[in-house]
């Protein structure tokens, strides 16, 4: 498992034709992607499996914990990704509530993230 940022903060000012915004790059992929969003309420769960395809989490809302194939838990929250490789078992849960984009591809590429 591996924790990312995508904070205004690590991102990059983008002024090219008259614009001002900061980008955080997420990704790239040359297959198949699927995009989904992940809505978990108070005491909610993603229950503990292995990931199909290389797998990247965005939390956009709110916090939770995250873990890989050991017991120890990592706290995330708004503006941090985590990606687990395919056949990794992993968990998401959340005391607060939380909300999520999902990336699932064979080809996820994270190289433009910025880790924890």
């Amino acid at each position: 498992m591996q924790i990312y940022q995508f904070k205004k903060e690590v991102g990059k000012e983008i002024t090219k034709f008259d614009s001002n915004f900061v980008m955080s790059r997420i990704m790239q992929t040359e297959k198949v992607t699927y995009i989904g969003c992940i809505h978990l309420d108070k005491d909610g769960v993603v229950g503990y499996h292995q990931a199909v395809v290389p797998q990247l989490l965005l939390i956009v809302e709110g916090e939770g914990l995250v873990r890989g194939e050991t017991d120890d838990y990592i706290k995330v929250q708004c503006g941090e990704a985590v990606f687990w490789n395919q056949g990794e078992w992993h968990e998401t849960k959340t005391n607060k509530g939380l909300t999520a984009i999902v990336i699932e591809s064979e080809s996820l590429d994270t190289s433009a993230l910025v880790s924890v």
